[in-house]
């Protein structure tokens, strides 16, 4: 026995001739690719840099050392 496909084979051919035919690069083509592929490692890469930013302001200062 032979199992029923998720999608019909049409629907699947249509999304992918449509993604195909995007020209933007392969990781964005999708409506919210960009908040997964840009914006979470933007903040990401934003955070780090203020805690080490931080971090180098405190050593430099003396600040919130444990005696």
């Amino acid at each position: 026995m032979s199992e029923a496909p998720f999608r019909p084979r049409e629907k699947l051919l249509e999304k992918q001739k449509y993604f195909q035919s995007i020209h933007k690069h392969t990781y964005l083509k999708g409506p919210m690719d960009k908040i997964t592929s840009v914006a979470i490692p933007a903040a990401l890469a934003a955070t780090s840099i203020f805690l080490i930013a931080r971090g180098i302001y405190n050593m430099s200062h003396g600040i919130g050392k444990k005696e």
